[in-house]
């Protein structure tokens, strides 16, 4: 699902807005990681479990650093993260590649791959070892509600495009927020003038496109 897609735009936001407005503020943040697990899902149904692990593995980590008093099982913990968060990342993104190159040095004598990469992997999976390092760096509080972090790391708006967002930068409003018509009003109005630049672009492209096909007069 796309931001430009017919049914983002009236099915899925109108809905998930809708039902965010409605509901008692302690359970607007477990709405919101619904939303974004179905966005995610709808695309790359395949793939959600990939971002499930990934949230509850750097998860625990980082309760792990932020719950040890020995500085040496601290560094531990976050080599092991470091390590598992690349080593996903490698494998889905990478691992094509590298095998790829392997049969060309070796003829053939290695197994070839044929992994579809996950959609958005670089944004979560880096923005998820954002947050454990910040933990282990104590630049942020660790976030004692699964929910909240997987909110963080599966959020929607910025799942699949970025940008790689701090938590600190966001975590006040992940535990608290208010809504009101001016601040309602004033996401609309970005909302619609970044969805009017992503169609002119579109279209733009596409025009010199045609240009560049038709030939000369």
């Amino acid at each position: 699902m796309v931001f430009s897609s017919l049914t983002f735009l009236f099915f899925f936001l109108p809905i998930t807005l809708a039902v965010n407005m409605v509901l008692p503020k302690q359970a607007r943040n477990y709405w919101l990681l619904l939303a974004s697990l179905v966005f995610y899902a709808w695309g790359a149904h395949e793939f959600v479990l990939v971002m499930i692990i990934s949230i509850l593995m750097n998860y625990v980590f980082a309760r792990l650093i932020d719950w040890s008093r020995s500085e040496r099982f601290r560094k531990l913990c976050l080599f092991v993260t470091v390590v598992a968060n690349l080593g996903i990342l490698f494998y889905n993104k990478y691992m094509n590649f590298f095998t790829e190159n392997l049969n060309r040095l070796f003829g053939d004598s290695v197994v070839v791959t044929e992994i579809v990469l996950p959609i958005g992997i670089s944004f979560f999976t880096f923005q998820a070892l954002s947050y454990v390092v910040d933990v282990y760096r104590k630049d942020t509080p660790v976030q004692k509600n699964p929910y909240y972090l997987g909110l963080y790391i599966a959020f929607f708006p910025q799942l699949i495009a970025g940008p790689i967002v701090r938590y600190r930068t966001i975590a006040d409003q992940i535990e608290e927020r208010t809504i009101t018509v001016e601040k309602f009003e004033s996401g609309v109005r970005r909302f619609c003038c970044g969805f009017a630049m992503k169609i002119f672009r579109f279209y733009n492209k596409c025009w010199g496109q045609v240009k560049h096909l038709a030939p000369n007069s």
